[in-house]
């Protein structure tokens, strides 16, 4: 098997709920965008904090070019755990996406900018004085 598989997930996104089939529209579209052979979407559990789903794709990345994640914001908040995801695709040459934000993580300055991106949403997500700021 070879091209990259969507992941999508029914638990909210950023406080928002999306669809699953739009999620899946938007990783397709996504892919066709850029030339990438999109493989059907793995489905997170619904589960608060669970990423079983994401971790089995990621143990399969030898069979896949890589993964399609509707966002970023559907890693695991913690820091070393996303970190352990982000090394499993650069240990492997292998590139995860997320469409929602148009960003690709593939070398390790992708890395830096993606937890800088990380970071500014979890300052503005736990400092309610700034979001009232602007």
């Amino acid at each position: 098997m070879s091209g990259f598989q969507g992941y999508v997930t029914s638990r909210p996104v950023q406080g928002f709920r999306v669809p699953q089939h739009v999620q899946n529209l938007v990783i397709r579209d996504y892919c066709q965008a850029h030339g990438m052979g999109y493989i059907l979407s793995g489905t997170e559990y619904a589960i608060p904090g669970s990423f079983l789903m994401l971790n089995q794709m990621v143990n399969r990345l030898d069979q896949l070019d890589g993964i399609v994640l509707y966002s970023l914001f559907q890693l695991p908040e913690e820091a070393s755990v996303r970190r352990n995801i982000y090394e499993e695709f650069l240990n492997r040459d292998k590139s995860i996406h997320f469409a929602v934000e148009a960003l690709c993580l593939a070398t390790r300055t992708d890395l830096q900018r993606i937890e800088d991106i990380w970071s500014v949403h979890l300052v503005m997500r736990d400092s309610p004085d700034i979001q009232d700021q602007l």
